[in-house]
């Protein structure tokens, strides 16, 4: 990761590293399971290499780090996942996490820039980590709203986790088919790993949830191995 600066400064850097990186049979393959991506703006660098770029510029070029994190909006996918990347290895509080990610959420335009954001030191305060989902689920950028549903998917499901939590996400009224996907995903796990609290939502008649999101709710969680034939066999029941 030496050598001389090309044309562009830092973003111009990292933007040659990246296609440097590149597999062109894998750009194809992705620009399929991304289709709102301008498949022209797709350069092909997997997951794997990519985090580990990220890892190594983070940890032995910061301020070149940095200074790509400052230069929105970026021209291609693949820099948009560096950047999301980046985040998690940058922020070292929550509230350099909020700042970085108030920046660039309005920029994600996809569903897999979005889900590859992981952010440690939300772990460091985590009701203002919650506050702060709050005002993500209630934003208008679609991919901001799957952003906060899949935050409180990672953070809240386990140890953290509050019935009320539940009610966050059944009270997201939108159209967009990757925010009700992650709704979706959001409450196959929570059948999983907080069935008492979970099923109840979905044992009530009416069902506080629309159909669509419901029933692939349902169907996320019987394709699980954590839970037993019978219990699928009775997720299946409230099929509606």
């Amino acid at each position: 990761m030496r050598g001389e600066t090309p044309k562009g400064g830092t973003a111009g850097r990292s933007r040659h590293e990246l296609e440097a990186l590149a597999d062109p049979a894998y750009r194809d393959f992705q620009a399929k399971l991304v289709p709102t991506v301008d498949p022209a703006r797709i350069l092909g660098v997997r997951t794997p290499a990519l985090r580990d770029y990220a890892r190594r510029l983070a940890r032995e070029r910061p301020e070149e780090a940095r200074a790509f994190l400052a230069a929105l909006p970026h021209e291609t996918y693949d820099e948009n996942n560096l950047h999301g990347a980046l985040i998690g290895r940058m922020a070292k509080t929550p509230a350099e996490a909020f700042e970085l990610l108030d920046a660039f959420l309005p920029h994600v335009d996809n569903w897999a820039t979005c889900d590859l954001i992981r952010v440690p030191a939300f772990r460091r305060d985590l009701p203002a980590a919650l506050e702060r989902i709050r005002g993500w689920v209630a934003a208008e950028p679609e991919y901001t709203v799957r952003f906060g549903v899949v935050q409180l998917m990672t953070l809240f499901l386990d140890d953290a986790f509050e019935p009320e939590h539940l009610a966050l996400v059944a009270g997201i009224n939108r159209p967009e088919y990757y925010v009700n996907m992650a709704r979706a995903w959001y409450f196959s796990f929570a059948l999983i790993k907080q069935p008492a609290a979970t099923l109840p939502l979905f044992e009530r008649r009416p069902t506080a949830l629309d159909p669509w999101t419901r029933n692939k709710a349902l169907q996320k969680a019987r394709e699980s191995r954590r839970i037993t034939p019978e219990r699928k066999a009775y997720l299946q029941s409230l099929k509606v």
